[in-house]
């Protein structure tokens, strides 16, 4: 057993432990800690009596010494060795695996079989571990684009963030994808900059595309001894000390004094770093400018305030894989990067018509958190929750505000990848997981004293299709089992059926995100599924505006059916933020108000499916503006089918065009094959925007509509000798060329004909 034999964590004990407290061994600390449990559920109840100054200290400490942080990066630059270094000096584990490691073991965060044999993170792991008395809850994530809402979900929870830049690569197309991502939930960052062991390693080139391409305002706070095979240790530039990493994994630090040759450099790097900093800091720039000598703890306090401001982000350097420079790096994150009460939180009170509020982010509060990330484990779904205000205890009950339900928490435990370790309680600023909660990804849970919800995620739509059926009829329960749960955990994959054919269809980010799902379907529902060819998610729109006025009239014997629509459809204009508008603008009673909503829902319907090729209509407004009713044969189902027929009958005098997604894809190739890949973007109906020289290879940035890129990487393998490389995410759906709209039309109505 470790020493979180109580099932709780030593540091959340650091919650009750006032700062005056004096730090002891592990098992005086933890009789400690329950202690002032015990003494801290007495002081609750006797709060009403103590003023807020007496009470502060008891979570204050706690809460400054915990960091959420996150890791994440471009595909292979070294999230998941960083990570699994990280909880090797920290004690979390005792031998470090590597990510496609010959002893098959693989890293402690990649927990799927898949992870292991692809060697890439598909889902992100949480995990936690105590370095320099301070706990730090960190959450690896995903690289490739297919899995990027592991990534926005991640963010969205953490207090900050490493970003892991390649020394050899550099700033990639993703790491600016990740940045962005970064920026929309506002998270401070730390800059880590990996492999300089590699060969071609250039740490500064890499800075300077930080300040380019990302626009960030940054420099370097270390600067390497020694660059590829020669790579020995780095200089601390705030300290001015040289550090060196000895022992089988770099676990001993040696601090030494900065090498002759290089105190040159390093006092120009720590002007650049003092001046850099200095713009975005008063104090600091005032000390700067009157020529004061700099402290040691003046820069750190400057870094720090800035970092947490987001107006700087201090680069940091090393290799995960030769186990140099991760220890700085902590204590870099512990350093810069904010506490959960130094970062500001929203939540929008539901009764006060989404007004937002401000979290104070203690444990004083009423409780609210967020559900943030769902799994289905070995005992039911699991649930993992961020709490940004209030305590939560097992056995407490919770209100789900988007549901409205009251649910008692059966367990709770803290998260190590796939392993759990159980608690009792968890604070303010923690992330947990617990048992037995059904909800969805998003959801806001409180104690009922509120009504907030925590502002939504973002959401990017699905941008490829499949038909996908199991193999054996037998298997029907478990095939939609596995569909149910891939559709809870991951908000980009979509099931929908296709009403004229009656297949399946799954809808994801990408060819890798619907082949991993299809393989887990396999493995872990023991289901065989065949698979259709990928079809992409074409839309259809309208760009003129056309008149409608349909009369629809049924007699049988007994009630008729009767109900006429007039008015007309137009397209919305551009950027707006709605896809389907329905107005109802008539005056007075020529269509009783009760059947009004028949009216709207058969002109949604009728837009789920264009008449060109079948797929769904956007960015339509439809305008009613008169009609006629009988007093008898009206009913609802009438005033549906009437404006279903009106809508198809107006259709094709509104011009419509087809929409198809273009795909923003970055091309990375040796600059001797780039007028290849080149002509073949060309043949593809790509248009190039950007092109890029970095050392002997081209990067382009080209447009491609996604149905011409099926294929593209064994063809670009075969183009470039294997050399190249390309990432791919959807930029948005635009008009089809008159020629291929033709060519789809004509092949959807072979299709129509043939059944």
């Amino acid at each position: 057993m470790t020493r979180f034999q109580n099932g709780s964590c030593l540091l959340s004990h650091t919650f009750f432990r006032s700062k005056k407290t004096p730090s002891t061994s592990p098992n005086a600390a933890l009789l400690q800690g329950n202690l002032h449990i015990q003494q801290y559920r007495h002081f609750s109840n006797v709060a009403r009596v103590t003023t807020k100054e007496e009470k502060e200290p008891l979570w204050k400490d706690s809460m400054d010494r915990l960091r959420n942080i996150g890791i994440s990066a471009h595909i292979d630059s070294g999230k998941t060795t960083l990570t699994e270094r990280i909880l090797y000096y920290t004690g979390r584990i005792h031998e470090i695996h590597e990510v496609r490691g010959r002893d098959g073991v693989g890293a402690k965060m990649d927990s799927m079989d898949l992870e292991r044999e692809k060697g890439i993170t598909i889902q992100s792991a949480a995990t936690y571990c105590t370095w320099s008395g301070y706990q730090v809850n960190i959450i690896d994530t995903p690289g490739h684009v297919d899995f990027t809402i592991e990534v926005e979900r991640a963010l969205r929870v953490l207090d900050g963030a490493i970003l892991v830049l390649c020394s050899v690569g550099g700033v990639q197309s993703q790491s600016i994808t990740v940045d962005r991502q970064m920026r929309r939930y506002e998270v401070p960052r730390l800059a880590f900059i990996n492999k300089l062991d590699r060969m071609g390693a250039d740490p500064w080139k890499v800075l300077n595309q930080a300040r380019s391409k990302l626009r960030h305002h940054s420099a370097a706070v270390q600067v390497p001894i020694g660059l590829e095979d020669d790579f020995q240790g780095l200089i601390d530039l705030v300290k001015m000390k040289a550090y060196y990493f000895h022992g089988s994994n770099g676990e001993k630090v040696v601090t030494a004094g900065i090498p002759i040759e290089m105190e040159a450099l390093a006092a120009e790097k720590r002007r650049e770093l003092v001046e850099t900093v200095s713009e975005v800091d008063d104090k600091l720039a005032d000390a700067f400018l009157t020529d004061e000598p700099i402290s040691t703890s003046d820069l750190e306090e400057a870094i720090r305030r800035a970092t947490v401001a987001k107006k700087f982000v201090p680069v940091f350097m090393g290799s995960a894989f030769k186990n140099k420079g991760v220890q700085p790096l902590l204590d870099g994150v512990l350093s810069y990067l904010p506490s959960p009460t130094e970062v500001v939180n929203y939540a929008l009170d539901q009764t006060k018509d989404e007004e937002k509020v401000v979290l104070s982010g203690t444990p004083d509060g009423p409780l609210v958190a967020l559900a943030f990330k769902l799994e289905e484990g070995r005992f039911g779904q699991l649930t993992y929750l961020r709490i940004y205000e209030g305590v939560i205890r097992k056995g407490d009950f919770i209100i789900n505000v988007n549901t409205g339900k009251k649910i008692k928490i059966p367990r709770l435990v803290r998260m190590h990848s796939d392993e759990m370790e159980d608690i009792q309680e968890a604070h303010a600023g923690q992330i947990v997981a617990v048992f037995g909660v059904d909800c969805a990804s998003g959801d806001t849970f409180t104690d009922g004293s509120v009504k907030y919800t925590m502002t939504s995620m973002n959401v990017p739509e699905p941008v490829m299709s499949l038909a996908i059926q199991p193999v054996s009829k037998d298997s029907g329960g478990q095939f939609s089992k596995a569909l149910n749960r891939f559709q809870k955990e991951d908000p980009t994959f979509r099931v929908g059926l296709d009403p004229e054919s009656g297949q399946t269809i799954i809808s994801g980010m990408g060819e890798l995100h619907l082949d991993i799902y299809v393989e887990r379907i396999r493995r872990e529902y023991k289901v065989d599924a065949s698979v259709g060819k990928p079809r992409v998610n074409f839309r259809e729109t309208i760009t003129k505006r056309a008149e409608f006025d349909y009369l629809h009239k049924k007699q049988t014997g007994g009630q008729g059916q009767y109900g006429r629509v007039c008015g007309y459809i137009e397209p919305l204009p551009q950027g707006s933020t709605t896809k389907f508008e329905f107005d109802n603008m008539i005056v007075g009673q020529v269509i009783p108000s009760n059947f009004i909503p028949s009216i709207e829902k058969g002109f949604k319907e009728a837009a789920n499916s264009g008449s060109l090729i079948g797929h769904p209509v956007e960015n339509i407004r439809i305008a009613l503006t008169d009609g006629a009713a009988h007093a008898v044969d009206s009913s609802e189902l009438a005033f549906k089918l009437a404006s279903i027929y009106a809508f198809r009958q107006c259709y094709d005098a509104a011009k419509p065009v087809i929409l198809e997604p273009v795909m923003l894809v970055e091309l990375k190739v040796p600059t001797e094959f780039q007028g290849t890949a080149a002509g073949d973007i060309n043949k593809r109906k790509g248009v190039i925007v950007g092109n890029d020289q970095d050392g002997d290879d081209s990067i382009l940035t080209v447009h491609v509509p996604l149905n011409n890129m099926f294929g593209y990487s064994t063809s670009l393998r075969s183009m470039t000798q294997g050399k190249g490389e390309f990432t791919m995410e959807y930029k948005e759906h635009s008009p089809v060329s008159q020629d291929v709209q033709m060519q789809l039309v004509n092949t959807y109505k072979a299709c129509k004909a043939a059944e």
